[in-house]
C-alpha cells in the first residue's frame, strides 16, 4: 500500500476508489497547502495528486525520494518542473479532454457577457438606475456575423469555433493549418480569445504592442493562463481605449490581492477561473486523475501522461 498526497479535496467518489488501495492523505482546507508544507507532505509520499495552484518543482521532486507519480488536477500543467520529473523517471499525467466544452461554453458566455455589457445593465436593475426603456443606454457590440480571432487551436479553440459558427462568426485562427500569423489575426479580430499553453514563448504573448494592434471596438476574452497577458498592459489599453473591454477567467497572479488594479478595472469582466466548474467536468477530473495515479503506483503507464523533456 503506497502513501498519497492530495493537496485539496475534490468533487466527487474518484477519491474513494483511492482510499480502497492506498493510504490517502488530503489538504482539508479551502486554500492549498503553502510550499514549505506542501514539501513536508510530500516527502515520504510514493503518490501525488497536485492542483494547477501548487508549485511542484525541482527542490520539492528532490526531496521526494519515495516520489512514484504525478497527477495534476487540470489539463495544464506548467506548475510542475516536468524536467525534473524525467530526471526521476516519474510519471507526469493531466486531465485532457474532460474539461473541453465546459471552458468553451464559459468562454462563449463571457464573449456574450462582454459584448454586450451585462454587467453593467445588472448593476442597472440593482441600483434604481433603471429609469425607463433607452434608445441609447447599455449599447454593446454584435456579436453574430463579427470576426473571432482564436489564439491556440487546440481542443478548447476548436470547441471555441464550433460555437462561433452559431452565430455565423469569421473564424481566424493561430493553428498550424490553415492559420494567420498572430499580427493580422489581431488586427482584423472583433473578438480575441486566447486558448494557447502558458509556455517561455506565450509568457506575455499578448503585451502593448499587440494590445495596439487589436481594434478599438475590440474586445479580448482569456480562458487559458492569466502569464499570457501582460496584466498591466492590458489594464492600460482598458483605461486609454485602445480597446473595448476584456473578459479574464485567469489572472497574473492568481487570485490578484486586495488593491489589485484588474479588480476595478473599467471595462472589465473578472470571474476566478471556473473554466472547468461544471459538476460533471471537475468529477470527470477526478476520475482521471486518480486512474493516472493508480496506473502510475501498480507500475503500468499512466492512461492520460503528459510527456516529459529529459
Amino acid at each position: 500500500m503506497a502513501r498519497c498526497f492530495v493537496t485539496r479535496e475534490l468533487p466527487g467518489p474518484a477519491l474513494d476508489r483511492l482510499r480502497e488501495r492506498h493510504d490517502v492523505e488530503v489538504w482539508p482546507e479551502r486554500l492549498p497547502p503553502p510550499y514549505e508544507k506542501l514539501r513536508r507532505q510530500t516527502a515520504d509520499a510514493d503518490g501525488l495528486l497536485s492542483l494547477l495552484t501548487d508549485r511542484i518543482d525541482a527542490a520539492l521532486i528532490e526531496g521526494s525520494p519515495r516520489l512514484k507519480a504525478i497527477a495534476n488536477y487540470a489539463v495544464g500543467y506548467d506548475n510542475i518542473d516536468l524536467a525534473a520529473a524525467a530526471a526521476r523517471d516519474i510519471p507526469v499525467g493531466n486531465t485532457p479532454d474532460v474539461l473541453t466544452d465546459a471552458t468553451a461554453d464559459l468562454t462563449f458566455a463571457l464573449l456574450l457577457a462582454a459584448a454586450r455589457k451585462l454587467p453593467d445593465a445588472l448593476l442597472a436593475t440593482q441600483t434604481d438606475d433603471w429609469l425607463t426603456w433607452e434608445p441609447a443606454a447599455h449599447l454593446g457590440h454584435d456579436v453574430y456575423g463579427a470576426t473571432l480571432g482564436i489564439i491556440g487551436m487546440g481542443r478548447i479553440g476548436r470547441a471555441v469555433a464550433r460555437r462561433a459558427e452559431g452565430f455565423a462568426m469569421t473564424v481566424l485562427h493561430t493553428g498550424a493549418a490553415g492559420g494567420v500569423p498572430l499580427l493580422e489575426l489581431l488586427k482584423r479580430s472583433d473578438f480575441v480569445s486566447i486558448h494557447c499553453p502558458l509556455t517561455p514563448d506565450t509568457h506575455h504573448l499578448i503585451d502593448g504592442a499587440a494590445l495596439a494592434m487589436m481594434r478599438p471596438s475590440a474586445i479580448l476574452i482569456n480562458t487559458a493562463r492569466g502569464p499570457i497577458v501582460d496584466q498591466a498592459a492590458l489594464l492600460d489599453a482598458l483605461r486609454d481605449g485602445a480597446i473595448a473591454g476584456a473578459a479574464l477567467d485567469v489572472t497574473d497572479p492568481e487570485p490578484p490581492p486586495a488593491g489589485d488594479p484588474v479588480l476595478s478595472a473599467p471595462h472589465l469582466i473578472l470571474v476566478p477561473h471556473i473554466g472547468s466548474a461544471t459538476r460533471t467536468a471537475r468529477e470527470r477530473m477526478a476520475t482521471l486523475a486518480v486512474e493516472n495515479l493508480l496506473a502510475a503506483l501498480d507500475g503500468a503507464p499512466m492512461p492520460h501522461p503528459v510527456h516529459t523533456a529529459g
